[in-house]
């Protein structure tokens, strides 16, 4: 699988509530920046992912502008995402257009992420 099928693998499996932890690379160099966190190092980040997956559902993922280049063992990508999903927790919905932006790497023949930032835009 190219680097942008593994994006779209990604996406398919935060709709579908499937374990996210096994797109990053295993090291602890790696980092996520979320909505609302900051994540540093494999372990901090597989918890964290857990831990939405367990609280969330009903999640929308619409793509509107993936654009990925790939360089031997390194890629970068954008995207423009609208998401959506229930906060089981806290018993609230959430409909967020986001910005999503971030760093593969190919090791064994697969993508991983090793930077990924997701954020919304500044609306005044």
């Amino acid at each position: 699988m190219n680097a942008a099928g593994t994006i779209e693998a990604y996406y398919a499996a935060l709709r579908n509530g499937d374990p996210l932890h096994p797109y990053f690379a295993e090291r602890p160099d790696v980092v996520k920046f979320g909505v609302g966190e900051r994540l540093v190092g494999y372990e901090a980040i597989a918890d964290g992912l857990r831990a939405q997956t367990r609280s969330t559902e009903d999640w929308t993922v619409e793509s509107q502008a993936l654009r990925v280049t790939e360089r031997d063992d390194h890629a970068w990508f954008s995207d423009a995402v609208f998401m959506s999903w229930t906060d089981t927790d806290a018993d609230h919905e959430y409909a967020l257009s986001t910005r999503w932006s971030g760093t593969m790497e190919r090791s064994d023949g697969d993508w991983r992420f090793v930077g990924m930032h997701v954020s919304t835009p500044y609306v005044d």
